[in-house]
């Protein structure tokens, strides 16, 4: 069953407000609500936060923030 809850992410001028979707399998997907970014994490092997998809460009940064987002939440 896929969750969802909201989240925000420091933009270069503002910040994005999307919506998370839980997968299943433990991969998390940000989307923005004006469809300006998205953002697909999940943990390695190492159990690291790590991009995995997601649209160009992108802030490395934004990994961390979405991880401590989803910390919270869960």
């Amino acid at each position: 069953m896929e969750q969802q809850f909201e989240a925000v992410l420091t933009g270069s001028d503002t910040p994005v407000n999307g919506i998370v979707t839980r997968k299943s399998n433990g991969i998390y997907e940000f989307s923005a609500l004006d469809e300006s970014l998205q953002l697909t994490i999940a943990r390695n092997e190492h159990g690291h936060w790590e991009r995995i998809a997601g649209s160009e460009p992108y802030f490395s940064g934004w990994v961390d923030e979405l991880a401590e987002q989803i910390q919270t939440t869960i």
